[in-house]
């Protein structure tokens, strides 16, 4: 992916942005680019913890936008991964404190002046003030959708809104897949999804109790895990850097990998 500001979104809460978040950014991180990634849920903030990064936030997004600290101030970087660093969200505030034109101009300043090779914004569910300040910015998205009827109704809304702001470099990630389901005919395929949604597919992640685990405990799995779940996220940072990976096998040939290899050919 060309973009350097990217949203990931997906309009029905619940389907792992925040979690897809982390991965993707620390993996991004892991494999070379300076990365920062930035909380949009006003209210409502996770990304911190997700990452273990809850007992270090002093400012946040809010705080810069009022004038209250230096952008650089609220910047926390991860220990972990040197060249990996969160912008929070308030906690105390509400999302009329966003503000579209501070937004871009935050985004603006972290690549030009700060000099990061990505910056990936957690957008809030829903397509309200949040998603809309959240996408203000972005050159590209990643919708994340899990293989389930109205997770991909409200993926749909999402991508048509992201056109809408004239966001073309959009890429699919279809997250909590169980190829036992999608076997049995319980849950979408992903040939059903790609043709539904019509946009590129960028990444497959398993359901992986590794996750559940990883989160809890504010591990982030990309860098720690060697899980299925953790394979794929950096195999999706891996492709918005350019490369050409295969998808991993996560079953037999019939169902699930039968149809990937439809749409892609081969394995």
């Amino acid at each position: 992916m060309k973009a350097k500001a990217i949203v990931i979104t997906s309009g029905k809460g619940g389907v792992g942005k925040t979690t897809t978040t982390a991965n993707v950014g620390a993996a991004l991180a892991k494999h070379g680019e300076k990365v920062v990634v930035i909380d949009t849920d006003v209210g409502l903030r996770n990304l911190d913890v997700v990452m273990g990064l809850e007992g270090r936030v002093v400012f946040d997004i809010i705080d810069v936008f009022e004038g209250r600290c230096k952008l650089t101030q609220a910047l926390i970087r991860d220990k972990r991964v040197d060249n990996l660093f969160l912008l929070a969200a308030s906690q105390v505030r509400d999302k009329n404190s966003l503000d579209e034109e501070k937004m871009e101009t935050i985004v603006k300043r972290l690549i030009e002046e700060e000099g990061f090779d990505r910056v990936i914004i957690d957008s809030p569910a829903g397509i309200e003030t949040g998603f809309q300040t959240a996408a203000c910015a972005a050159e590209g998205g990643l919708v994340v959708v899990n293989p389930e009827v109205a997770s991909v109704r409200d993926a749909d809304r999402i991508i048509g809104l992201l056109e809408a702001r004239e966001i073309y470099e959009v890429r699919l990630i279809i997250n909590r897949i169980r190829p036992a389901m999608v076997k049995r005919g319980d849950m979408l395929e992903v040939n059903d999804v790609l043709e539904i949604l019509g946009i590129q597919l960028i990444g497959i992640v398993p359901e992986d109790e590794a996750i559940l685990v990883s989160t809890n405990v504010g591990n982030i799995a990309s860098l720690s895990s060697n899980s299925k779940a953790s394979e794929a996220f950096n195999n999706i940072a891996k492709r918005i850097q350019g490369e050409e990976i295969p998808y991993q096998s996560l079953d037999s040939d019939t169902g699930f990998l039968a149809g990937l290899r439809r749409i892609f050919g081969g394995s």
